[in-house]
């Protein structure tokens, strides 16, 4: 591996401090321990930070069988104010494929992680990227920890760039006088990262390609809105949007729908834990949602929406079908007047056996302190994940790629409280779509992700474009996994191929004009 270092130190900063609060619900995390941890653990406002270099190496890995030549550049651009003064470095590795000498063509990725808060590194070391995780097959951690290559990667079709916004990973504020909406609001978020990528477009001469943005968990409302402020702002336009595990993007559904759309879910994860009768337990899984599906649209949203007039038999009905479906007692389900909170489901599904089930992956199974009660004490999932990423992003970045930093890779960093007023991303995205009829989505969801559950990403498709005029460019795939679903290891095989196969789809025939 040949290392050039290009940089060039401007000057020192103190970065300015924040506790971290919890996380909401359809964020990546949701614990008020992991943001005391981070709160408690940021005091790195002593040391020196450069906002602009980078450092390149060569690498090669097999993916598919070919043989993939890549450089990985690791470094820090500025965001800009509007007089040209620098208010921050943001943190970025981006991955070019070498033996392609013609850039025109050749799709660019900007890959952004959610939270609001969490770093690029669920996606560049689980997902896309050249190397991955050392993990087993159903994403369990092993040691020792650390990375190896990434038979699936992307790579060979695209090039890509990780970011991680403001004070999360190494990217820090340089600026303290800067407003704090400026970096830690919806819209702020959206307008600076988009001129970011912008800058950055420009800088590696990449305005001539392809381009697509892929988010995760609140990463899916960051990457729906910089699609239209791209667009509006920055007069860059996307050939596809990649939603992974997307919240609820500004959508609403409140009241009845809020309620119901959780079924599927819980019958879900009640079939991977064996719990269902076997005339259920017995048939593939797609099979069966498909069933509680169209039970929970036709027949469970309008008795809900009936509220105190629904009939009594109607209401006994509803929650001993519902107990079918989940095998949580249907007396439970009428306790909640048919409206189970999600953290009582994980509590409730294998409280008998002793164990609550994980939020963001529901495969994943914890021990509380009592068996009693009506939410778990802990995400078993994301401890399992912060036990396997945390040591080999830091092994990854400092040890393989030569980044040399006394900076603390923030996993989680300093970001709240976040602004989330004023959050019409979905129907950004759509009139993003509607301007640029190049532009596609793509939806992906794991049927045991908990906390932006698979059917309400469903709900998002069908509600994002209500015309139905643009359904032949919104497309939806789901794996029996959760969050990070490609943290079992078929399923990363199967996304990355949805991936590939997304964009090699989406770029158009030369000299095909954009337009309806």
């Amino acid at each position: 591996m040949k290392t050039r270092l290009n940089s060039l130190m401007k000057f020192s900063y103190i970065c300015f401090l924040m506790s971290l609060a919890a996380f909401p619900a359809w964020a990546q995390a949701d614990q008020s321990v992991h943001a005391e941890a981070s709160a408690s653990k940021d005091h790195d406002d002593h040391i020196p930070f450069d906002p602009d270099h980078a450092i390149e190496s060569e690498h090669e890995v097999t993916i598919l069988g070919e043989k993939v030549p890549y450089k990985a550049t690791t470094g820090m651009m500025p965001v800009w104010d509007a007089d040209g003064h620098v208010e921050a470095g943001v943190f970025y590795v981006y991955y070019e494929r070498t033996d392609v000498k013609d850039k025109t063509t050749r799709p660019i990725v900007f890959s952004f992680n959610g939270g609001p808060g969490s770093a690029s590194l669920w996606m560049h070391l689980g997902y896309t990227g050249p190397r991955i995780l050392h993990i087993d097959d159903e994403g369990y951690p092993l040691q020792p920890y650390g990375v190896k290559d990434n038979p699936y990667s992307i790579l060979d079709v695209a090039d890509i760039v990780f970011v991680d916004p403001v004070n999360t990973g190494f990217s820090r504020i340089v600026d303290k006088d800067v407003p704090r909406d400026r970096f830690f609001s919806v819209n702020g978020d959206v307008r600076y990262l988009s001129e970011w990528v912008s800058n950055f477009t420009s800088r590696q001469g990449r305005w001539a390609s392809p381009k697509y943005l892929i988010g995760e968990s609140y990463g899916t409302v960051r990457v729906s809105g910089m699609a239209l402020a791209l667009q509006q702002r920055e007069w860059m336009h996307l050939n596809g949007v990649v939603l992974v595990s997307p919240t609820d993007l500004g959508i609403s559904r409140e009241g009845p729908v809020a309620a119901a759309n959780y079924l599927p879910y819980y019958a879900a994860t009640a079939w991977y834990h064996e719990q269902l009768a076997p005339a259920h337990q017995n048939r593939p899984l797609t099979d069966f949602l498909a069933e509680v599906e169209g039970f929970t649209i036709d027949e469970l949203l309008p008795a809900i929406a009936k509220g105190a007039t629904m009939p009594e038999e109607t209401r006994q009905a509803m929650a001993q079908q519902m107990a079918d479906y989940t095998s949580i007692d249907a007396k439970v389900y009428l306790q909640h007047n048919l409206a189970m909170p999600t953290s009582y489901f994980w509590k409730e599904l294998l409280r008998d056996e002793g164990y609550t089930v994980g939020r963001l992956d529901s495969r994943y199974k914890g021990i509380d302190a009592k068996e009693a009660g009506d939410r778990p004490d802990y995400n078993a999932e994301l401890s399992s994940w912060e036990h396997s990423f945390t040591p080999a992003i830091n092994i990854y970045l400092r040890d393989e790629l030569g980044y040399t930093t006394d900076l603390k890779y923030n996993v989680f960093g300093p970001v709240h409280p976040w602004d989330r007023s004023g959050n019409n991303t979905g129907a950004n995205l759509r009139l993003a779509m509607a301007e640029n009829p190049y532009l596609h989505v793509l939806t992906q969801a794991g049927y045991y992700d908990g906390a932006t559950d698979y059917f309400n990403a469903k709900f998002n498709m069908w509600h994002l474009d209500p015309s139905g005029k643009m359904n032949d460019r919104i497309s939806f795939e789901g794996y029996e996994s959760g969050h990070m679903m490609y943290l079992r290891y078929d399923d990363l095989r199967a996304s990355n191929q949805s991936l590939r196969e997304f964009i090699q789809r989406t770029i158009p025939a030369a000299d095909e004009p954009a337009k309806y």
